[in-house]
């Protein structure tokens, strides 16, 4: 094993795309679509959204954004890790980076949706670990069974 990178990613190369279509296809199988929030590689893109890619060599092992809402309140977005290396310390290592990018970037709220099933709970334990606490649905999401909502101040 390499040591491990994050890098800002424009998301051009073929493996984080192959990744990230790995990542909508899993999230479609446990969620209902009309609970699905995960952003496709276009919505990734999209101005306002910062994206990293975690890289074991030339490996892409995990990935996270951030898209802002407003001057102050960021969303995080996508995080994954590759299913080879769950509980391996890679979202650890990748969620520390973000929320220390995001207060560099200025932002003081970082929030996120995540899903409410079971095969959610190592995600949703991982953001209380850091700090996240649950909360009311942000940023026009609205009340879901399948959703939970955290937050966190920066």
């Amino acid at each position: 094993m390499d040591e491990l990178k994050i890098l800002q990613d424009d998301l051009s190369g073929p493996q984080i795309a192959a990744f990230l279509d790995e990542h909508v296809r899993e999230m479609r199988s446990i969620t209902p679509i009309e609970s699905k929030h995960a952003l496709d590689l276009d919505g990734l893109r999209a101005p306002g959204v910062t994206f990293w890619s975690v890289m074991d060599g030339d490996t892409v092992v995990g990935c996270g954004a951030i898209k802002r809402l407003d001057r102050a309140h960021a969303e995080l977005k996508s995080m994954r890790t590759a299913a080879a290396r769950k509980r391996s310390g890679i979202a650890s290592m990748l969620l520390a980076h973000i929320i220390a990018e995001a207060k560099r970037m200025g932002f003081t709220r970082l929030s996120l949706e995540t899903g409410s099933a079971d095969f959610f709970l190592p995600a949703r334990r991982l953001y209380e670990k850091f700090g996240f606490a649950y909360c009311e649905p942000f940023a026009g999401y609205r009340p879901d069974p399948n959703s939970v909502f955290m937050t966190r101040p920066l």
